[in-house]
């Protein structure tokens, strides 16, 4: 192995890396997130591959909105790429940058392509900017995919939906343990303009005794500019985050950025996180997948861009927090999962 790839073994990226390759860490997350403005709908497919002393396992999911299905899956396969962004397991999923393919089931299967795309415009950090390149963090971040050109259909619960056209999104994340104590993301798009993007994600970042909480808030204006704020001291980002409201205020030089964000609990899905090296998952994330985003930016006071969605994805996440809701709709604490497939 080289020096490189000990480093990035770690987690982590030198400066002009490709975040999407595999590091090989316990767990690599890929998401992806369509849109459909018009019909009101959105849907989710996300795999982890996670790593265990017995070898590769995978964390695989399908979620929709407005019909409120989710389906999650165990499954004994898993594989990331690491010379380019892929993720598959077995026959159930597979992952790249143009095409998607799930197959959890007669009512859970999407197929997908993705022409056009969008991608991440910063050559030299991703998502996670500086702290990219720190070693053995918790938890890094990065938003590849900020639109593009889908064909494609699903099958989700009962309903059969054409998907040409929809608006798409995709990330990677990825960590040494799996996912941080507590964290909180969002992303958004169906604004009256189709060019525009928002996401962030936060949470308490550790690497040995370093401890801190990171929020990384990106916009993709309506023109195709991209901002990218959330480093301490030069572009912070405060946020304040519940199970039912997101607020963030970020500021860079003269930009400012304020995101709104809320849904109502009791529409919320509960989504799976990975134990690696348990080889299972546990319910540790509560999802919205149609809340309310606003979001304004302004140049040296001046409004720039406002914008607000009704399809927007929005997420608390802490394992007490989202075992309480299951408990609270009178599920089982943990795996609710269908068996391994």
């Amino acid at each position: 192995m080289s020096l490189l790839d000990r480093y990035r073994a770690t987690g982590a990226d030198l400066p002009f890396g490709d975040p999407r390759q595999a590091h090989g860490v316990a767990m690599e997350g890929y998401f992806w997130r369509f849109s459909q403005p018009d019909s009101g709908r959105s849907i989710i497919a996300l795999i982890g591959v996670n790593r265990s002393e017995t070898g590769m396992w995978s964390t695989l999911g399908l979620g929709s909105h407005p019909n409120g299905f989710l389906r999650t899956v165990v499954h004994p396969e898993g594989s990331a790429d690491p010379n380019a962004l892929g993720a598959s397991a077995g026959s159930a999923f597979q992952g790249s940058a143009d095409r998607l393919h799930v197959d959890l089931g007669p009512d859970a299967k999407l197929d997908v392509r993705i022409s056009d795309r969008v991608e991440w415009p910063r050559p030299a950090f991703g998502g996670s900017s500086v702290f990219q390149s720190v070693p053995a963090l918790n938890q890094y971040w990065h938003p590849w995919l900020l639109g593009g050109r889908v064909e494609g259909t699903a099958t989700v619960g009962g309903d059969e939906w054409n998907l040409d056209g929809a608006q798409v999104y995709g990330e990677k994340n990825w960590g040494k343990g799996g996912f941080p104590d507590s964290w909180w993301w969002g992303q958004a798009q169906g604004f009256a303009e189709p060019q525009a993007c928002v996401a962030f994600a936060g949470g308490e970042i550790t690497a040995g005794p370093l401890r801190t909480e990171v929020t990384a808030l990106v916009v993709r204006l309506p023109n195709g500019r991209v901002l990218r704020l959330g480093n301490p001291g030069v572009s912070p980002v405060r946020a304040e985050v519940g199970d039912e409201r997101w607020s963030l205020q970020g500021r860079r030089g003269l930009v400012s950025v304020t995101v709104e964000g809320n849904a109502p609990l009791g529409a919320a899905h509960v989504l799976p996180v990975p134990l690696p090296l348990e080889r299972r998952n546990i319910a540790g994330a509560i999802e919205h997948l149609g809340g309310r985003l606003s979001v304004e930016v302004r140049s040296r006071g001046r409004i720039v861009w406002r914008g607000e969605s009704s399809l927007a994805g929005l997420e608390h996440g802490g394992i007490d927090r989202a075992r309480a809701e299951v408990v609270r709709r009178g599920g089982a604490p943990e795996d609710s999962d269908a068996p391994p497939v």
